[in-house]
């Protein structure tokens, strides 16, 4: 897996396209989707498995692929391309999901599960966060990272934001500003003023 940490926190389908930054696949073994997997635990109904097959990896960077292209669609109100939408229905139809009610001891309970192996269920949970994400008015809102190497997206939370992340690319972005603005100020330099 490459060094850089997945950025995490923006909608679960914005989180899996961004597993694609300028560097390179974070999602390039089955290790790194149990990584990146592990990351998200919190959000997805499944636990994490002990072992990550090359099949689910595969299953989940379909989702992630058809997402992205449906999404540069989406964002800009444009029809998505329709083997794309279909791919993600198909992924959300390999692991079926039921409302499985259950006696809580004083009610009824209601919990959402997914048949299938664990790469299915995962990629027909991703497939079900995009087509949530799709259909959200805010997907119009969807930006790209200002900093020039960065192909991020986010869902802005403020007008004003205009990074991925203020640690990231917001740092590097204002640290490179500020050198070049003492690089052209500094005296003696060839070529400063």
């Amino acid at each position: 897996m490459s060094d850089l940490v997945p950025l995490i926190g923006e909608p679960l389908a914005l989180d899996l396209v961004n597993t694609r930054p300028s560097t390179g696949d974070l999602l390039a073994s089955p290790d790194d989707l149990r990584h990146w997997w592990t990351l998200q635990a919190a959000r997805l109904p499944d636990e994490v498995p002990h072992e990550v097959r090359a099949e689910d990896l595969a299953a989940v960077r379909a989702v992630r692929e058809h997402t992205a292209r449906a999404l540069d669609h989406v964002r800009r109100g444009d029809e998505p391309p329709a083997a794309d939408l279909r791919a993600l229905n198909e992924a959300q139809r390999a692991a079926p999901a039921i409302s499985e009610l259950g006696w809580t001891g004083s009610a009824v309970g209601v919990v959402r599960r997914r048949e299938g192996a664990p790469g299915l269920r995962l990629a027909a949970c991703l497939a079900e966060a995009a087509a949530d994400l799709f259909a959200d008015p805010a997907v119009a809102t969807i930006r790209k990272c200002e900093a020039d190497d960065c192909v991020m997206l986010f869902l802005p939370t403020h007008p004003r934001r205009r990074w991925c992340s203020a640690t990231r690319c917001g740092n590097r972005v204002r640290v490179a500003r500020h050198y070049q603005r003492h690089k052209t100020a500094e005296p003696g330099r060839p070529g400063t003023r």
